[in-house]
Order: structure tokens, then sequence, then C-alpha cells
């Protein structure tokens, strides 16, 4: 079982490159991801019913900027924004960036992270347990999604992906696939 000194923070050193770097390529990323992910789980955001039309801000409190997400059905959208520039959310999930992805890839338990004060939640929880439950529900790999962005390529990408994904996560300690992927 996992504690709360087991959730490694990103490199204050990177944090404070990533600064100074240009956020339109990552709103760019996001943009296509969401796409992607659309594409590949047509009922995700579907899943949430009447907490779609919300706005969740996703706070990564290790890095130097946040993700603004808008699941709605009929446009979704995914932007990076600096903290400062995050604008009005109706939640915001914040936490390192590893107990962020180790929720959505199963490996951390969200009402553990929640009480052990490793996550932090604001605003409409209801919305933020109707995310939580949809990503669940469609067993979210981020690496796989990543990897799906390369379109006919994907196929040549997807198993060097995966084992370069799980051999990074296990010198960081970080979740960058499913619990279920890393032991297939």
């Amino acid at each position: 079982m996992w504690n709360s000194k087991d959730i490694p923070l990103f490199p204050a050193v990177g944090a404070a490159v990533l600064r100074f770097a240009p956020l339109t390529p990552l709103s760019l990323a996001g943009a296509h991801l969401v796409k992607t992910l659309i594409r590949r789980h047509p009922s995700l955001f579907a899943r949430l019913g009447e907490q779609a039309d919300k706005t969740f801000l996703i706070d990564p409190t290790d890095l130097p900027f946040a993700f603004r997400l808008a699941p709605h059905v009929d446009a979704p959208s995914l932007e990076t924004v600096r903290r400062e520039d995050a604008g009005a959310w109706d939640a915001r999930i914040g936490g390192p960036l590893a107990a962020l992805l180790g929720l959505v890839h199963g490996v951390y338990d969200g009402d553990a992270l929640f009480f052990s004060r490793d996550l932090v939640i604001e605003g409409d929880t209801e919305a933020v347990l109707a995310l939580r439950n949809a990503i669940d529900n469609e067993e979210i790999d981020l690496a796989t999604e990543l990897t799906a962005l390369l379109g006919p390529l994907e196929h040549l990408a997807a198993a060097p992906a995966r084992r370069v994904s799980s051999l990074v996560g296990s010198w960081f300690g970080v979740a960058l696939t499913r619990e279920d992927e890393r032991h297939a």
C-alpha cells in the first residue's frame, strides 16, 4: 500500500524551466488529445450527463500551469493555462502530477488521496465524482491515448511506447499507464 510520502513531486528545476515555456503547444496537443479521446471513447463525456456542462481545473500543483477541461458533449476542450489566468471553473482537482496520473490510471484511490490531503477538491464535488467515474469506466490510459495521436503509426509505436512508459514510470515512481496495461 502506498502513502503520501510515496508520491513523487515533479522536479523543481523542471518546473522552473516550464514556468517560461509557451503554453500554446501544450494547448494544441490537449485539443488533439481530446479529439482522439472522443473518437476512441465516444461515451466518455456523455457519461457525465448534466455535469458535462461544467468546467474543471485540473491543477498539478507541482507544475507552473494547470489544465482547463470543458467536457461539453458538443465541443469538448482541454486548454493549458497559467493558474492566475485560469478564469472561472466549476470544480478544481489539485495535487501533485504523479497523484493525478495515478488517479487516472487506477493506481491510487481517489478517496485515500483526498483524505490524506494529497488531492484537493474544490467546487462541485458531484461533477468531480462524475468525471472520475467516467474516466474509470472507460479505463483511460494516457500512454495509449498519446500513442493514438500518431494516427497510422500508432500500431508501430504502441509496444515501444508501453515499454518506455513502464521503464520511465518505474524510474520516477509515476504511473504512466494503467496497472492492467503495465502487467499485460
